[in-house]
């Protein structure tokens, strides 16, 4: 039996248990990640008494409740003790059958008959640093190999929010500054104060040019985000501290890459020889969701 909790009536101890046991286990899905990067409270669908749980974020929209992975959130999906394909398709059932749906990430562990659309993430699993290391790219490994004259000025150092912020602010390609970029600095200034997030910068001749964003929980370090100074990219500082990164936790942590799409990203991920580890996503269009509007309508289900 699946049941629809709204957040005032989810038993949080016990949603934590299910998830910590489960065979998925996500940090993107835990209380402080959702509960941080939501705009509205969350709801939760149950199956029995927390036997498996599946988190559901949404938005607001024309009066409606509707279903959207928040930013920086890659993966959702069932938590459950053992992946089942037959329990996953009836969340997936209740899900499409009692919600509008946006866009919704399963996780690479959730198995599925159900086709939906397919996207690419990057894993490293734990291993010392000389097993991982030996298996970079040719490429990558001359990438970290800097030249005296650069290593002679140049210096990696962990830093603060403040000086994160001045830096992705004046350095952030591809997002808006007028919406996406502050809703990012909101969710990364969040979990700064919550001690997830760590800020480690490249400095060359006392100036940063590369800063990176990683997010630790359990036994896992996910690659939040990336910023580089466009004049300093030939000095491979973002390598440099992802090479870092990967050296101080990977002897007992996953490194989660967080993404892969887009093939200048894929091609520089690759490049430190991770595991392909796909997961579903559930997306509908605009015009599909009118359509889907008017056939839940049909059947008495309430949005708000």
């Amino acid at each position: 039996m699946i049941r629809r909790l709204k957040y005032h009536e989810i038993d949080f101890v016990k949603y934590a248990q299910c998830l910590e046991n489960s065979e998925q286990r996500k940090y993107s899905a835990t209380k402080d990640f959702l509960d941080t990067t939501s705009t509205m409270p969350w709801e939760v669908l149950v199956y029995k008494d927390y036997e498996a749980v599946m988190p559901v974020p949404f938005v607001r929209k024309y009066g409606m409740k509707i279903v959207h992975n928040p930013k920086l959130c890659q993966q959702l999906g069932v938590f459950s003790a053992k992946d089942e394909i037959d329990l996953n398709e009836a969340f997936l059932d209740y899900l499409e059958n009692n919600y509008m749906i946006r866009a919704y990430p399963f996780n690479d562990v959730n198995q599925l008959r159900t086709k939906i659309r397919i996207k690419k993430n990057f894993l490293l699993y734990p291993d010392s640093y000389d097993n991982v290391y030996a298996k970079y790219s040719p490429k990558r490994k001359r990438k970290l190999r800097l030249n005296e004259d650069i290593l002679k000025e140049s210096e990696i150092r962990t830093i603060s929010y403040d000086k994160a912020k001045t830096f992705i602010e004046d350095n952030t390609i591809g997002l808006s500054k007028d919406s996406d970029l502050p809703d990012f600095m909101r969710i990364f200034e969040k979990f700064y104060q919550m001690k997830y997030l760590k800020f480690t910068a490249f400095y060359y001749q006392q100036t940063i040019v590369n800063v990176i964003a990683t997010y630790s929980d359990g036994n896992m370090v996910a690659l939040l985000g990336n910023f580089n100074h466009k004049e300093y990219v030939k000095l491979s500082g973002a390598s440099v501290l992802i090479d870092h990164e990967i050296k101080e936790t990977i002897q007992t942590h996953i490194f989660d890459f967080e993404g892969g799409e887009l093939p200048n990203i894929e091609e520089f991920f690759r490049g430190f020889r991770p595991e392909l580890r796909p997961y579903g996503i559930i997306e509908n269009s605009k015009k599909n969701l009118f359509k889907k509007l008017g056939y839940l309508i049909l059947r008495g289900k309430s949005f708000l």
